[in-house]
Formats: structure tokens, C-alpha cells, sequence
């Protein structure tokens, strides 16, 4: 009789919110991360602030009276977690500023979201949506 060993890999880990385009929401949003990522037991300040960051963007830049946008966080099998903030606004897609300008009052966001993340980018649709997601490999989890 053989007697393997049997491994089951971690499931999916799948959160999805809507919220309001305010900055209540905003604020609710990032307390919603970090509540959700203990109890995974994958607590995670860098995933913290990112989604503030897209949070705040999809208020202040993407925000359309009446419309939500949608939180969503994913930790996948190899504990990689994904972050995706979806607003109504399609036709602004976000662009890293110049560093540069240095001197700006505003506009660091997504840079900070650039050194927090392993990769990031803006996902099209459905119309008129968008999606701005950033990824985060298991080392980065743990800040």
C-alpha cells in the first residue's frame, strides 16, 4: 500500500466592496483592507496605503455623481495579493507625474503606489470603467 503524502494549496482569497465616491468610502476602503487582510492572516501595510492611494484617486479623479467605485483584493494561491480599485471614470487614465516636480502639492500618489508595488497598471472597461490594480509578491506582504 502506498502512503503519499497528500499537499493542498491555500484557496483563493476573493474580497469585492463597492463603495461610495467619497471620501468616507475613500477612508472606509483602506479600514476595509486592513481589517480583511487580518483576518487572512496576511496583514499588510504596503497593501494598506496602496489602497488608499487608488481610493483617494478613484474620489478625487474618477468619481461620477451617483456612481460607486469597487474595491477587490485577491490573494492567489502563491500568497500573491492584488489590489484593484474600479471607478466610473474610463476616459481618465491615470499618469505617473515627473518626478521632477517635486515641488507639486499633490500628484505623488501614484508613485507611491509604483514603490509599494511589485508591478501596477490600468485595465480598460467595461465601458465606461476602469480598473487600476497593483500586485504584491509574497516577500513584499509583510511590511
Amino acid at each position: 500500500m502506498n502512503q503519499g503524502i497528500t499537499q493542498t494549496a491555500a484557496p483563493v482569497r476573493h474580497f469585492t466592496v463597492q463603495l461610495s465616491s467619497t471620501r468616507r468610502g475613500a477612508r472606509l476602503a483602506r479600514l476595509l483592507t486592513e481589517r480583511q487582510l487580518a483576518d487572512w492572516g496576511e496583514p499588510n501595510t504596503a497593501a494598506e496605503h496602496i489602497v488608499a492611494e487608488l481610493a483617494a484617486n478613484a474620489v478625487l479623479h474618477g468619481r461620477v455623481p451617483g456612481r460607486d467605485f469597487r474595491l477587490t483584493l485577491r490573494l492567489d494561491t502563491a500568497r500573491t495579493l492584488r489590489v484593484e480599485v474600479t471607478d466610473a471614470r474610463g476616459d481618465r487614465v491615470p499618469v505617473v507625474p515627473n518626478p521632477a516636480q517635486g515641488c507639486a502639492e499633490s500628484g505623488r500618489g501614484l508613485l507611491l503606489v509604483a514603490a509599494f508595488a511589485d508591478r501596477w497598471g490600468v485595465d480598460e472597461g467595461p465601458s465606461p470603467c476602469k480598473t487600476v490594480w497593483a500586485e504584491l509578491a509574497p516577500d513584499r506582504v509583510a511590511l
